[in-house]
């Protein structure tokens, strides 16, 4: 990012794994962030599902692949800048509920990256207050960025029921 002591986002993709660019997920980071991502860095991995699952299992004892994880750091005084943490995405598992969901994959890695990015500060939705300000977060983050709601659901086909 541009501005003097913005956010930076370290980025890691495997090579021939299809993703947006990583200056383009940055961007999504910084955006959920805003002026709390100066002086910060954070590390964005994209991973495969294997990994995930092993990642999944170890850290939140559930045996299966997730779309996105989040790891906050420890708060490091006198660090600059300061570490806010890591966000490791699985695109096999985006891929598959962005097709599910009616979505580009383009608006749900945006999605996933601005969620994670919020996890790192401090969001979640372990109680059904603290998902409805994540969710109006994401939301205004998103839209900002010239996103839909990720949370709207889209239409139904003739015959087809949500899950």
């Amino acid at each position: 990012m541009n501005r003097r002591g913005a956010l930076i986002v370290d980025c890691r993709v495997p090579p021939r794994v299809r993703t947006p660019s990583c200056r383009l997920m940055a961007r999504w980071a910084d955006a959920a962030l805003g002026t709390r991502g100066i002086g910060h860095e954070m590390a964005l991995q994209v991973v495969s599902a294997t990994r995930m699952r092993a990642l999944n299992r170890q850290y939140r004892g559930k045996n299966e692949p997730t779309n996105v994880l989040a790891f906050p750091a420890t708060p490091s005084p006198g660090v600059r800048p300061q570490p806010l943490g890591d966000v490791v995405i699985c695109p096999v598992v985006l891929r598959r509920e962005a097709r599910a969901q009616g979505k580009t994959e383009t608006a749900h890695w945006a999605h996933l990256v601005v969620h994670g990015t919020l996890h790192l500060v401090g969001y979640d939705h372990e109680h059904d207050g603290d998902a409805a300000r994540m969710e109006r977060r994401e939301i205004a983050v998103l839209k900002r960025l010239g996103f839909g709601n990720p949370y709207r659901r889209r239409p139904l086909a003739a015959g087809e029921r949500h899950g």
